[in-house]
């Protein structure tokens, strides 16, 4: 089964880009800002640095590694470099989660961050074959002025790759209704809505989402499974959840894999992909998220094959080559 999984053509559609740097990305740009970053530039140090206490400790350990992106070329390496990792995972299509307001608010001129993604972006399906696209992000905690800013790089700015709008960070305390402004101008322009919610929160947040934000996919999601009418809702309507089960077990969202609610998600009729997440930082990667979702679903390899289309089916990849690529998907074989 890990052999199948590990051939499998994939989409990835729950990924974070500074969450996605690789312990030796991370341990090199702890090492050209040594002295002034708490990141050990030792990557065998690196896993005990990455074990949290609970989400809000997640999210301070979070922030100190974006902090070690403070040039154009540091983030063409992470971008490219989560590139090259999804790609050797099979991963065919990826839309990144990039949170801009982080890196404009540390001095890196908007245009200058938009240029050096795109110039990996375009490197990446060129050298790598593997297509990326933005879901660029609101932090949450930083409350509506990094609403306004986000919402003002990407209208402004509008790189080739962007395609969503979202919102992440902690859920706790930061209302989802009052982010709805921002999200009505990026549907107006276009953009999807993708905002997380329902991970560390109760349904009315998903609810929220949809009613407030006009979710078109959830991130996260996992509590729905609370509300049979939520739950109800998102089967009928077709709003995909992106699950990442194991970060909601590392950031203490649920308590063991044994304990994910996937399968009765699943069984609910609700549509989900899976996801990574914050891979590194969780000690995981896709293809062993789809082995831990193929345990907990019993899946075989056409289940897992279908779990596959799933995540094509909840992209926003373009009709035609959403077909070509959940064609290749059943056509694949170990």
């Amino acid at each position: 089964m890990q052999d199948f999984i590990a051939g499998l053509p994939k989409a990835e559609l729950h990924v974070h880009h500074v969450g996605s740097a690789s312990p030796r990305i991370v341990a090199e740009l702890a090492a050209r800002h040594e002295g002034s970053t708490p990141v050990p530039a030792d990557p065998a140090l690196l896993a005990k640095y990455f074990e949290f206490r609970d989400f809000a400790h997640f999210v301070e350990i979070y922030l100190s590694v974006v902090d070690l992106i403070r040039d154009p070329e540091d983030v063409r390496i992470l971008t490219y470099e989560v590139a090259r990792e999804l790609a050797r995972q099979q991963v065919r299509y990826a839309e990144l989660t990039v949170t801009p307001y982080s890196h404009v608010k540390r001095g890196m001129p908007a245009p200058v961050f938009c240029e050096a993604i795109e110039d990996a972006r375009v490197r990446a399906e060129s050298e790598l074959g593997i297509v990326l696209r933005w879901c660029f992000d609101i932090p949450g905690e930083a409350g509506l002025p990094a609403a306004e800013e986000t919402l003002r790089i990407a209208l402004d700015e509008r790189p080739d790759g962007l395609v969503s709008f979202g919102l992440g960070g902690p859920e706790i305390g930061v209302p989802r209704p009052q982010f709805k402004p921002y999200f009505d101008k990026a549907r107006a322009a276009g953009l999807r809505s993708v905002p997380h919610a329902g991970e560390t929160t109760g349904p009315a947040t998903i609810w929220d989402a949809i009613r407030e934000l006009g979710a078109e996919r959830i991130g996260h999601g996992i509590s729905a499974v609370q509300d049979p009418s939520l739950l109800a809702y998102l089967a009928e309507h077709r709003i995909p959840l992106e699950v990442c089960p194991t970060s909601n077990v590392r950031t203490r969202a649920v308590a063991s894999i044994e304990q994910h609610p996937l399968r009765l998600l699943r069984d609910a009729g609700v549509p989900v992909s899976i996801n990574s997440d914050d891979p590194p930082m969780f000690g995981t990667t896709l293809n062993d998220e789809y082995a831990v979702a193929a345990e907990l679903l019993d899946l075989d390899e056409n289940g897992l094959r279908e779990l596959a289309k799933a995540a094509v089916d909840a992209s926003f990849l373009p009709s035609e080559q959403k077909q070509r690529l959940a064609a290749e998907i059943g056509a694949y074989s170990a």
